[in-house]
């Protein structure tokens, strides 16, 4: 901030001829002070930088954590491509917009500042000159930055939308070819792209807008400082080399006006674009506080008590209505009954991903929500017919949830799925890539791995949700001839299967029909007792 002044002192000397140690003075403090200001100026950036990196990855981990513990009716309403685009996009555009223009904005701060400071030690005539044209700067700049602001939301939902009609596309690869509708999703993200360009003008046209007003402005301003200091210069009222530093202050006071200008707005910007990382950071879970059970030993005793539920609360599409049944410990129960029957509703409610709106679930007598979460997954294992793989190792998949687990355990759930030998029989053996969403392996290899994978944890309650429908019939024999012969380690088990020759034999089976229980008991008495089961048996005879 003091170069302007040694500055005008030097044009003083050139001017007067004054003495050759003034102009050596001014020289060497001007070298010295370039030099302290460069050194610190390095220390300044890099302690910024690295702290700003710090930042973002910091932020996107925390929006990554917060959205992982949302409950599933969030993920069930919120596309995925719009998570990705807030948890990635969104965050690079913050972080990057902060770690340049929060930088900028806070260095000029006082950069403009102390040399309005200066410029005052000049001359307060000229300050007061350049003072009374800040109103006009500011007013403009200010009302344009709430614009982008607002543009900024709208830029990241149109970002958000073509983010997930990639995203659907992509992971739906193979549904797009085989309708041959490849032009189709093009035209679709194309009119996204549409959107976004209109919005994208609307902001540039903001900008331009800031910009040649402020330059008119600042342009006008110079001007009127140059007209009245060569005035007070001929009157005497200050020196040429005061008014050569006063011009230099000034030079420095509108450039870094002019960052302000331009960084005030897109700081107001990434704060738009922020909103909805903050939503997430500050959203609740609608779940109810997590229990604190984590009992020793757990028998596997389910009681459902007068369940009823229904899917976001839609009262006029209750999928339970007045459910009651009971799975005792280390018998195998069977669910069974026609589609949106509610079998697989009853699971996810035992899985507690979603909480009934009546009747309770009691766990070992003890209602479900007062154990501890991570206790619930050690010792309810859900295998489903969507088998949900990772682009990892069969054996890291295998091991998801619990890498200390030996390799001795791996190997015996495998042979318990009947999936040892053919993982065996793979590449590179348990190092196998399994590829995106497990797609080097076969339908019935990955239902097998997932079964091991749930068997891994020696659960308490073993659930089976169609967890065979891809095997063929010799593969789902030796799946099931371990599973439910061996009972697995005496475990309780919940099979739901649409072939009944599996069901019937179990110990105990449930018909669900229309969110009820029409019946249960054992095959025999279900063929005399039950209509609708004896339907579901001949069916499949025929």
């Amino acid at each position: 901030m003091a170069v302007p002044m040694y500055t005008g002192r030097v044009t003083d000397w050139i001017q007067n001829q004054g003495k050759p140690d003034a102009f050596t003075e001014a020289i060497t403090i001007i070298a010295i002070m370039a030099a302290v200001s460069a050194v610190m100026e390095f220390i300044g950036d890099l302690i910024y930088n690295v702290t700003m990196s710090n930042v973002h990855s910091t932020v996107q981990a925390d929006v990554f954590q917060a959205v992982l513990k949302q409950e599933i009716a969030f993920f069930d309403s919120t596309p995925t491509g719009n998570l990705v685009s807030r948890i990635t996009t969104d965050t690079n555009t913050m972080s990057e917009a902060l770690s340049e223009r929060l930088s900028l904005l806070m260095w000029y701060t006082f950069r403009m500042l102390f040399v309005f400071f200066f410029m005052v030690k000049q001359s307060w005539k000229l300050s007061l000159l350049t003072s009374m044209g800040l109103p006009v700067i500011w007013v403009l700049p200010k009302y344009t930055a709430h614009i982008r602001e607002r543009i900024s939301v709208k830029i990241q939902d149109a970002l958000a939308k073509a983010n997930q009609v990639a995203t659907e596309t992509f992971s739906c690869i193979k549904t797009v070819k085989c309708f041959a509708n490849e032009d189709g999703e093009t035209k679709r993200y194309e009119r996204c792209m549409e959107d976004l360009y209109a919005l994208n003008k609307i902001e540039a046209a903001a900008y331009a807008g800031t910009t040649s007003a402020s330059s008119m402005t600042t342009l006008i301003m110079k001007v009127s400082i140059l007209y009245y200091g060569s005035m007070l210069v001929t009157r005497g009222t200050v020196s040429s080399g005061e008014l050569v530093s006063f011009i230099l202050y000034e030079l420095q006071f509108a450039s870094a006006l002019t960052a302000l200008l331009h960084s005030y707005p897109e700081v107001k910007k990434a704060v738009g674009g922020s909103e909805k990382i903050f939503e997430y950071l500050e959203r609740k879970p609608q779940i109810p506080p997590e229990g604190t059970l984590a009992p020793k030993c757990l028998k596997g005793h389910v009681q459902f008590q007068n369940v009823k539920f229904a899917y976001s609360n839609d009262i006029d599409n209750v999928i339970l209505k007045d459910v009651s049944l009971e799975i005792k410990p280390g018998q195998i129960t069977a669910l069974v009954g026609l589609n949106r029957s509610g079998k697989s509703t009853c699971v996810k409610l035992l899985e507690r991903f979603y909480q009934p709106q009546g009747g309770q679930i009691l766990l070992d007598g003890e209602p479900l929500d007062s154990y501890k979460d991570a206790y619930l997954r050690q010792k309810i294992s859900v295998v489903s017919q969507d088998c949900a793989l990772f682009a990892r190792s069969v054996r890291e998949n295998i091991k998801y949830g619990c890498p200390d687990v030996s390799d001795e355990d791996m190997y015996q759930a495998a042979r318990l799925a009947s999936a040892h030998n053919f993982i065996m029989g793979l590449s590179n053996g348990y190092d196998t890539d399994a590829g995106e969403k497990g797609g080097q392996l076969s339908g019935g290899q990955k239902q097998r791995i997932t079964i091991a994978r749930a068997l891994i944890r020696q659960p308490t309650i073993l659930v089976l949700d169609n967890a065979t429908s891809d095997l063929d019939s010799e593969n789902e024999q030796q799946v099931y001839q371990a599973l439910l012969s061996e009972r697995v380690n005496n475990c309780s088990v919940l099979l739901i299967s649409t072939k009944m020759s599996v069901v019937e034999r179990a110990d105990h089976i449930i018909v669900l029909h229309d969110g009820m229980v029409e019946a249960e008991g054992p095959h025999h008495q279900l063929l005399e007792n039950s209509q609708l089961y004896a339907q579901l048996v001949k069916k499949e005879m025929q």
